[in-house]
């Protein structure tokens, strides 16, 4: 197990440069930064040329692709093209807001997903199974801004029209309340139950597709009769094995939401990464860009590695070492 974590972690750094380069470099032919600080009239052109030589804007890409590499290894990230500011910072906090916003959303949706899952699987064509058949693709195909949006009026009409405050449609908080108050849980309630609504159609359909086809293996049906309880057999034998794929596009989807919480954070101005990145990306901050696209490739090659060691757990079948 341990060379296995060891080679897979090994295979990661080819993965992560490439990724690097190819995003650096797509986003330096975005546009011009020093378009952005041209336009600002404090800048004098000496000033912006020293700015230029200093950020090694009049270097070729590749060049600036090793600089930017010694500055993440050194300077955490480097700084900020347009503001001077170190980037770690903005991108620790923001991360931090955009990870408890994904945990919970992720936690209700797998939640929730697995017993629908489950329940569809047991009663197979039944009403409830058709009902939540048909919930979960509707879930599944809905735009994220769409549903941001409709959430965010209906909150504001319910305040308007009966002057009631249950949830927040905009922001982190209102007077500075600590992670976990229920000013933030206010705040955070509609762009959670976004997320959660996106993901749910997709772990309660991989859930119930899966336990329907560990359902017909024979091991199930030599435990069934072996006379052990039906609850044991579908929790302790056919979940267990059911939950393989689920893993796999739980680790997945994690980073997906990653792009819809952009959206999402957009709608309802939190103050999370992919509103950081939005708005780094309007001013052409090259740096801060790059900053958010590594925090992020980073996260799903984690989360992928994490996977892959959970096959071992779920299934002994799977020799990792």
């Amino acid at each position: 197990m341990i060379l296995y974590v060891l080679r897979r972690c090994l295979y990661t750094i080819p993965v992560l440069v490439l990724s690097s380069f190819l995003s650096f470099v797509f986003v330096s032919f975005a546009g011009d930064p020093s378009a952005t600080l041209r336009a600002n009239p404090r800048f004098s052109l000496t000033t912006l040329h020293h700015l230029r030589h200093q950020y090694h804007l009049d270097q070729p890409v590749v060049i600036r692709y090793f600089h930017w590499v010694h500055d993440v290894f050194t300077q955490k990230l480097g700084d900020s093209l347009i503001t001077g500011q170190p980037i770690w910072p903005d991108i620790s906090r923001t991360f931090l807001h955009t990870l408890q916003l994904i945990t919970l959303s992720e936690t209700l949706a797998i939640a929730i997903g697995l017993a629908i899952g489950i329940y569809s699987a047991v009663r197979q064509y039944s009403a409830g199974d058709y009902f939540f058949t048909a919930f979960s693709f509707v879930g599944f195909a809905l735009p994220t801004f769409w549903l941001a949006l409709l959430l965010q009026t209906l909150f504001v009409d319910v305040y308007l029209k009966w002057h009631v405050r249950i949830f927040y449609t905009s922001g982190l908080s209102s007077h500075g309340g600590g992670a976990w108050s229920l000013d933030r849980l206010q705040h955070l309630a509609l762009p959670v139950v976004t997320l959660c609504i996106i993901s749910l159609g997709l772990y309660s359909r991989f859930t119930r597709a899966s336990m329907l086809d560990v359902m017909s293996a024979d091991y199930v049906r030599t435990a069934r009769g072996k006379g052990i309880p039906e609850w044991r057999v579908i929790l302790g034998h056919v979940l267990r094995n059911a939950l393989i794929p689920v893993v796999t596009v739980a680790a997945l989807n994690v980073g997906g939401l990653l792009g819809g919480a952009i959206v999402t954070e957009t709608v309802f101005s939190l103050d999370g990464i992919g509103f950081y990145f939005v708005n780094k990306l309007g001013q052409l901050d090259l740096y801060a860009v790059m900053g958010y696209l590594l925090v992020t490739s980073v996260l799903v090659v984690a989360l992928n590695l994490v996977a892959d060691v959970l096959y071992g757990w779920l299934d002994p079948r799977v020799r990792l070492d």
